[in-house]
Parts: C-alpha cells; structure tokens; sequence
C-alpha cells in the first residue's frame, strides 16, 4: 500500500484518501483487554475473524453452555502422617457445568481454609435437582459482590419456580444494574421464603395478594363468521 504525503506538511494522507481500492477506515474494537487496529481489506477480516473468535472463547468461559445449575461439592485436605483423616468440607455451588463447580470450589476453600487443589481432593460432587419444579415460590437470596468502588452486601428476592432460575435471575438483574459480572458476585446463601410475612421487597408482595386480577387490554375475539375478508379492522383493545 502506497502513501502520499500533503506537500509542504509532511504528513501522511488520511486513510480513506489512500490509493489502494480496498482500504477501509481504522476500524478499533475491544472485547476483554484485546484491541485490534485493522487499515487495509485483508487485515479487517483477519481481525474481525480473531475478535468474534476471543469473544466467543470468553462467553462460553463466564457462562458455558447453558443455564446454571446448583451441585454439592464435597473435598478435602489431602491425608498426610500428621493428619490421616482430614476434615470434608461441602459446599452447594450454583454453576453451568461440573467444571466451573469445581473450580469455584477451590476458590472458596482457599479462601475459608487455605486448601487448594495441588494439596487436596474433591470426593464427589452431586447435581442437585428441585423438588417441586411446577410450584411458583419466592426465595431471598443474600450476596456480596465487588464492584467498581468496594465490595458490598446485599439481600434480593425473587419469585421462580426453582432456585437456579432464581440466580440465575439475580445476575441478570445485578449485570443490568450494577455492571456486576459472573466472576464478582459471591452467594451467600438461598432460602425459599415460605410465609408470607417473611417477604420484604414491596415488588415481590404485590404479587402475594389472595385475588390477583390482571388486566386483558388486547384480545383477540373469535372468528364470528367462516368469511375470509372483512369490510373493517376488528378492535382488539377493550
């Protein structure tokens, strides 16, 4: 590719006014630290192709192939002379395979007990399944995340029939309110709220009451007539 430079200025043309017929402007993307800075045809492909293909990689790393499901993890500290019996340590960990699961494991434990996987073992881990799928309930969750100017805590409550679904809907309501990813939120604990008085967010009670109604505004009646063509637009709004 060639350049010419301005007369008297000494500087390089824009890239749009370069001689080469496939030139396209810089084009700058960014998706988790990598930034790509393309200028001719066969460039921007290559670097659009590498772009798609990091992104990819990283949402299949943060969410994996589907929704989250709960399993028990049980470890421990691996037997040495002075220790032949180590503690079992379970925990129940909602993840979307058995190898995040794994890996969350050890990252808590290392945390809590300063175990970590070159030292210790997991037993045996176990995907833990709801016992009323088909029931509506609500569950309180507490959390602590980090965000972009400390770490907090914090209590939502959530109203699904299961306790995936219920975290799973509360990281997409932390990523839509607080910009908090997968790798920053901790679970404390999940608790089915079964009475009603144990409920405390207003959004969550106003779905509680005994003769819930909600308004129809657009229906669709029903065909009165076998005729195909009608002289007016029926009003489906009541």
């Amino acid at each position: 590719m060639h350049l010419r430079r301005y007369e008297g200025a000494g500087k390089e043309k824009p890239y749009f006014q370069r001689e080469s017929k496939n030139v396209y402007p810089i084009v700058t993307r960014r998706c988790h630290g990598n930034g790509y800075r393309t200028q001719d045809a066969g460039s921007a492909n290559n670097a659009l192709e590498d772009l798609l293909r990091s992104c990819a990689i990283w949402v299949l790393i943060e969410w994996g192939s589907g929704r989250l499901n709960e399993y028990q993890v049980i470890g421990r500290h691996l037997p040495t002379d002075t220790n032949a019996t180590p503690k079992l340590y379970r925990m129940r960990i909602f993840a979307p395979n058995t190898v995040v699961a794994k890996s969350r494991f050890w990252y808590f434990l290392m945390k809590l007990r300063k175990v970590k996987k070159s030292n210790g073992e997991i037993i045996t881990i176990n995907l833990i399944h709801e016992r009323r799928p088909t029931k509506v309930k609500n569950f309180g969750i507490w959390i602590r995340y980090d965000s972009r100017s400390g770490t907090h805590n914090m209590y939502k409550e959530y109203r699904e029939m299961s306790r995936t679904e219920a975290v799973d809907a509360l990281y997409q309501d932390m990523a839509a309110r607080h910009r908090a990813r997968f790798r920053s939120i901790h679970i404390l604990k999940v608790v089915e709220l079964e009475k009603t008085d144990d409920v405390k967010r207003p959004y969550i009670k106003q779905l509680l009451s005994k003769n819930l109604k909600f308004p129809l505004p657009h229906r669709v009646p029903k065909a009165t007539s076998k005729a195909l063509f009608a002289a007016h637009r029926p009003a489906t709004f009541a």
